[in-house]
């Protein structure tokens, strides 16, 4: 986890299942040196299912958004998921066994309204895997990658939305923000009425 603060919840999850075989590293997977830190910190010395579930939303109009936001959208979701397969990849390839899960979204499979940031970090992640899935083929490692449409989690809660600037939002034409305002109640209503559970998702 990037914020062990967090992992009270987690472990609550995992109650006293697992006492003696599940562990937390901290781990950030914008930093490498920090990813490279925690291969080694890994008492079997392998990894044989590697889940990449980082992730951060970027919602509102396109003008809204600052550089800086932008980049840290593709540097958690694209440049994150690289670089952690990277890490692990190389002993799966040596073992000839393994298998890679990557959280994903429906927004790497279609745009979404006001979501342009977002999807473009998600279609980059789509052909990444690809791409990547027809090699390991023949190492006997099996990529996966998990689009869903909304879901109940955190990740909402995560979403940097540029609505929370005001300011920012004042200084988009007006026909825009009245479509940002349509869109915010039809995801509003989406989340109420549609949203699957995490459970549902593991079940596929």
């Amino acid at each position: 986890m990037r914020d062990l603060s967090k992992k009270e919840y987690l472990l609550e999850c995992v109650r006293d299942c697992h006492a003696d075989t599940f562990e937390i590293l901290q781990m950030d997977v914008t930093d490498q040196q920090s990813v490279l830190a925690t291969t080694e910190k890994i008492k079997e010395e392998r990894v044989d299912i590697l889940v990449c579930n980082a992730g951060i939303g970027l919602m509102g109009p396109l003008e809204c958004h600052t550089y800086d936001i932008m980049k840290k959208i593709f540097d958690v979701n694209v440049f994150g998921t690289i670089s952690t397969i990277q890490a692990f990849l190389p002993g799966m390839k040596q073992r000839r066994s393994g298998r890679i899960i990557i959280s994903s979204s429906v927004g790497g499979l279609q745009g979404i309204p006001f979501n342009d940031v977002y999807c473009a970090s998600k279609f980059a992640v789509e052909g990444f895997c690809e791409s990547m899935a027809i090699v390991l083929q023949h190492f006997n490692v099996h990529v996966s990658l998990i689009e869903c449409g909304p879901v109940n989690t955190n990740f909402m809660n995560n979403l940097h939305e540029s609505n929370s600037s005001e300011g920012q939002l004042q200084g988009v034409d007006s026909d825009t923000r009245s479509l940002y305002a349509q869109y915010l109640q039809h995801c509003q209503k989406i989340f109420q009425d549609v949203a699957q559970d995490t459970d549902e998702i593991l079940q596929v």
